[in-house]
This record gives structure tokens, C-alpha cells and sequence, in this order.
């Protein structure tokens, strides 16, 4: 049985990929993995390929273990892995609440991470995977620092991956720039960072990214001013790129 496997798939970039791919109709079985069940049986009667919905909660030590479970009773040839779960918070961060700090480590690190640990010995040779990160992990950003530096460890361990895994499985990390998604219900719960010079679809990141893969790049950057911005982050001194971004949000160092 060949399948997808496709994680956050309840919403934004997560949901674009599943309507994309099984389009492709070289599945015979998609499966679909976040918490929400509801909208993941909303999302598999609309597909005609046949979907597993797995509510899996990726940041739970037993539901990683229900998905292991899956993988070994289906035996299934994962021919596609995408890693779309995943989470922010704005604000200063001894001035966020330490759960939340910490779940979006377990979140966009830990799960991703035993996701594609558990995926890889199903993975068909020529098989694919899509990290999804953000256009962020090329710099320290204050006010998202620990969304940021997850991302950052997104981007290093899928290139890492690629590179191991060269020949057999194509490693990609996704890097947007701001994406218009329900990220931002949970991300801004007040005006920290008001400033968004522009916005993406979830659409164009898809299509960027599923062109991306047949180039066989490892990060996939959508959009030409968004390529820019992540090479002038890797040129330029990360306090300078740091001093830049604070304008931009009009903060100034805190006064002790």
C-alpha cells in the first residue's frame, strides 16, 4: 500500500499539501494526523482517495507511540512524509508563559523529529519529504525567539537528513515568509509585532514547494524578494539583522 503522510493537516499549509497531493492520485491511501478530528473528517470527505484520520496530539509520548503502532500494522510504503504540525507565540519570552514556550519546542521539534524517525524505514526509495519551516530559521528573531530557534533546528536536522539519506529519500525544508493561516490565532495574542511587510498563500508555498522538490533543492524559499531576505540574513551580522527587525516593530532595549 502506497501512502502520504501528512502531519497538521487540519488547516493552513498542512491541508493545502493533502488537497495537492492526493491530485496527484499516486496514493492509495492518505493518511492525515492532527488533534482536531472534526476537521480531519471534514478534509477526508472531500478527498477521493481514501484517508486514515489519525487525531494525534505530536507532542504526546503515547499518541507518537499510536502512530508507530499504525506504521507496524499497515506496513505501509510511505512513498511522501510532509511535517506541517507546528506552532508560535509572540511576545518577550520571560514574559510568556513557560508551557507555551515549551510546547512549541515539543511541537515543532520533538514531534517532527520522532515523525520522520518512525517514517523513514517505511520510505520508498525515490521517496519525498517536506519539512515544514519558516524563512525565520535563518536568523535569531526577538519577541518569537524560541519559534525561531525551532525552526532553525528544523532547517539544520532536514538538510542533515538529506545528506544521510542521499540517493534513497529527498530531505526538503519549506522556509515562508509570513503565510496567511490560522498560525496567527495562537501566535498574536497582543500587538508585540504589529509590522508584516507582506503576506504569502498557503497555495503559493505549496507550489513553490512541490517545484522545489523536483529541482531537488533541500529549502524551498517562495518568492523572490523572500530569497533576498533570507540571503541578506546570512550575509549580514545577526545583530544588524536583529537591530533591523526591532525597528521594524518599533522596540526599543528594555530599560533596567
Amino acid at each position: 500500500m502506497s501512502i502520504a503522510i501528512i502531519t497538521g493537516a487540519s488547516s493552513g499549509m498542512g491541508r493545502e499539501f493533502a488537497r495537492r497531493l492526493e491530485k496527484s492520485g499516486n496514493y492509495d491511501e492518505i493518511w492525515l494526523i492532527a488533534r482536531r478530528a472534526e476537521r480531519l473528517a471534514a478534509l477526508a470527505g472531500e478527498m477521493t482517495t481514501p484517508a486514515r484520520v489519525l487525531a494525534l496530539d505530536l507532542t504526546d509520548s503515547g499518541d507518537i507511540d499510536r502512530f508507530a503502532a499504525a506504521l507496524a500494522e499497515a506496513k505501509p510504503k510511505v512513498e511522501t512524509l510532509v511535517c506541517a504540525s507546528g506552532y508560535g507565540k509572540f511576545g518577550e519570552f520571560d514574559r510568556l508563559p513557560l508551557n507555551e514556550q515549551l510546547g512549541i519546542i515539543d511541537l515543532n521539534c520533538r514531534g517532527l523529529t520522532a515523525v520522520t524517525y518512525l517514517a523513514l524505514p517505511y520510505m520508498t526509495d525515490g521517496g519525498q519529504i517536506y519539512e515544514l519551516c519558516s524563512i525565520s530559521a535563518f536568523q535569531p528573531v526577538p519577541y518569537a525567539g524560541v519559534y525561531a530557534a525551532s525552526k532553525s533546528y528544523v532547517l539544520s536536522f532536514t538538510r542533515a537528513v538529506n545528506t544521510e539519506q542521499k540517493g534513497r529519500v529527498h530531505a526538503m525544508a519549506v522556509c515562508p515568509f509570513w503565510v496567511r493561516t490560522e498560525f496567527f490565532d495562537r501566535a498574536v495574542s497582543d500587538d508585540t509585532i504589529s509590522y508584516y511587510s507582506r503576506f504569502l498563500t498557503s497555495e503559493q508555498v505549496v507550489t513553490s514547494a512541490l517545484k522545489d522538490m523536483r529541482r531537488g533543492k533541500d529549502v524551498s524559499v517562495c518568492g523572490g524578494l523572500n530569497k533576498l531576505q533570507a540571503l541578506a540574513c546570512k550575509l549580514l551580522p545577526h545583530r544588524t539583522v536583529m537591530r533591523i527587525w526591532c525597528r521594524q516593530q518599533n522596540k526599543a532595549a528594555r530599560k533596567k
